[in-house]
């Protein structure tokens, strides 16, 4: 998914992007609960057809990117929001609470049926909910602040849950000080007083390549 990722972050960009397929995706990501949401659904029906490249836009970042897109197609702006554009026409858009699966579903059906659909093998992962959050920080769908939140505070609910493999890899991504247990605030707090010489960004790569490796090892 995440070679199909663009992050746009200039009208000239989207306007770019928005004739290099004939069938393109345009996610609006803000900052709030609602993205995380949003995306996570909309990852879900993009990850079964792969042909369809999605561009994001952080729209605090970069607002004349989605001003543009305003422009260029007459609908309100919102944030989070999807619009599906074919042959560089926007065909249908969700915003908000709306971008949810039982409302994508239809959509893509109606609008797109000659999009060949192929299903991942890896819906059911164990590990999926971190490769998608994992997927949305790298490709840009979420901040650093929000991605370290959700992901503690994912990790905290589950941790207890894990294998020692799965509890230690997942585990490695911060400087945890208690190898036991999950305190997000404790977590961050040592994160800032013990910085790592590698950027989260290059830690969080390297530990969505090694969740792939996994998952591939326990197929076997």
């Amino acid at each position: 998914m995440r070679e199909r990722m663009h992050a746009l972050t200039t009208p000239e960009a989207v306007e770019q992007f928005i004739h290099s397929h004939p069938v393109v995706a345009i996610f609006k990501a803000g900052t709030c609960h609602k993205t995380m949401q949003g995306w996570g659904n909309l990852e879900r029906m993009l990850r079964d057809r792969p042909q369809i490249p999605v561009g994001i836009i952080r729209v605090i970042e970069h607002r004349p990117a989605s001003n543009r897109v305003a422009e260029i197609t007459g609908i309100t702006h919102h944030s989070p929001q999807v619009i599906v554009f074919r042959d560089g026409q926007a065909i249908f858009d969700l915003d908000n609470w709306d971008i949810t699966l039982e409302k994508l579903e239809p959509l893509f059906q109606e609008h797109l049926p000659d999009v060949k659909v192929e299903p991942s093998q890896s819906h059911g992962s164990n590990l999926e909910p971190y490769k998608r959050l994992l997927d949305a920080y790298l490709g840009g769908a979420v901040g650093e602040a929000q991605f370290q939140w959700t992901y503690l505070n994912m990790f905290r609910e589950d941790a207890s849950l894990r294998s020692q493999e799965e509890f230690e890899l997942l585990n490695s991504l911060f400087g945890n000080p208690d190898t036991h247990h999950v305190h997000p605030m404790a977590i961050l707090q040592h994160e800032q007083q013990n910085p790592s010489s590698l950027s989260l960004r290059e830690r969080a790569a390297a530990l969505r390549e090694k969740l792939e490796a996994l998952e591939a090892s326990m197929a076997d």
